[in-house]
């Protein structure tokens, strides 16, 4: 039942004093012209192609209000890009401009971005959709309130979000770096320039990877009891509670590696280290190191990611192997205590870092909210 103040459209339910209305009637389009050879490093401009990459270029084609879309490849129905400024653009790439005295730009973008996924995907068969054909813009119905002034509040309020989303996003890249300055410093041995935490002292150690930690690789989890289990739910390792990992479908597994332990990838992104605090089990494309004696795990695993670049095996698929990974040499203090403290500077870092990314997918969930209740008329501003 539609509420009182309220009708059907083909956009869906609006209230009764908002239009729906084609783009292609309150607006123009048009490609661009250049290509991404075209790409100038440091050039004077924006430059704009299929991707959320923005390039430069030491020419612009247009000054002024427009919203942009990638016309095909893996950005179809997920790039847009709201401009009020000179910029170039690919020639894949579709321009919106010339907007009407019906509507506020930067409320079309948001309508824009919030529905054309969905268009496209409703015109084709496939999962995925190759390319944007001009009419696929302009037959699109958006719903439209029947003043500027609602508009523009409607475009404030979902603006100033993604300013707040935008804020905590330069916050997390500013951690991340002074994270990155922090690793390189008290992972470096002081006496070739780390700098030292107070109350220590004495030679850091270079010691193989093999000495320190007894090697072994993941199993095969769909053949060690989960037959029936998909492996998308085993990515990487199985955590347990204590040592039994409640699997999906009533399986269970006795975790097979101690807590303390570290990974690291043998396939597909090459190295990357991770410190598991509990006991886990871990499939195939992993390599699990276990401490040989008390260690601080986390200090090691900051201690690869930082500094160590890992060849690789080239027969076949990439992969690293245990008997390749136990000759490379870590650098690191004596005493456990000292390991323990750098650990826990960097750790409390990633904490933080952990927080912010947490608040901010907060906040993409309230936009969400605010952008769904705010452009279909459900709650009204004005």
């Amino acid at each position: 039942m539609i509420a009182k103040g309220y009708k059907q459209t083909e956009v869906g339910v609006i209230p009764e004093d908002w239009d729906d209305r084609e783009i292609g009637l309150i607006c123009k389009i048009t490609t661009g012209s250049k290509d991404t050879q075209d790409k100038v490093k440091e050039g004077k401009y924006p430059f704009y192609v299929r991707s959320n990459t923005v390039e430069r270029i030491n020419s612009y084609s247009f000054d002024g209000e427009a919203v942009l879309t990638s016309g095909d490849g893996v950005g179809v129905g997920k790039i847009f890009h709201y401009l009020n400024c000179k910029f170039d653009y690919h020639q894949r790439v579709y321009k919106i401009y010339g907007f009407n005295e019906t509507i506020n730009g930067k409320y079309f973008f948001y309508q824009f971005s919030t529905n054309f996924y969905d268009r496209v995907m409703s015109m084709t068969a496939k999962s995925s959709v190759d390319s944007v054909r001009k009419e696929m813009i302009s037959e699109m119905k958006i719903p439209l309130p029947p003043t500027l002034k609602e508009q523009e509040a409607i475009a404030k309020v979902l603006t100033d979000t993604d300013n707040l989303i935008q804020g905590i996003e330069d916050l997390i890249a500013k951690k991340k770096a002074i994270k990155k300055g922090a690793m390189q410093q008290l992972l470096t041995p002081p006496n070739k320039g780390g700098k030292r935490l107070p109350g220590f002292s004495g030679e850091w150690e270079k010691t193989e990877i093999g000495d320190l930690f007894t090697i072994m690789a993941g199993g095969d989890i769909d053949r060690d009891n989960f037959s029936r289990l998909k492996r998308d739910d085993f990515i990487y390792n199985i955590y347990a509670n204590s040592l039994i990992n409640k699997g999906h479908y009533g399986y269970t597994r006795i975790a097979k590696f101690k807590a303390k332990s570290i990974t690291v990838t043998a396939r597909g992104s090459l190295g990357k280290a991770e410190y598991r605090d509990e006991p886990f089990d871990a499939i195939v494309r992993l390599i699990v190191l276990e401490p040989k004696f008390k260690l601080k795990g986390f200090y090691f695993s900051e201690y690869i990611n930082s500094k160590i670049e890992f060849a690789y095996e080239s027969t076949g698929v990439p992969q690293l192997t245990a008997p390749q990974i136990s000759k490379y040499i870590i650098c690191h203090p004596k005493k456990y205590e000292e390991q323990e403290a750098i650990a826990t500077i960097l750790s409390d870092m990633d904490k933080e870092i952990e927080a912010l990314e947490v608040k901010k997918e907060k906040y993409i969930q309230v936009k969400k909210g605010l952008a769904q209740e705010l452009l279909t008329g459900k709650t009204r501003l004005v």
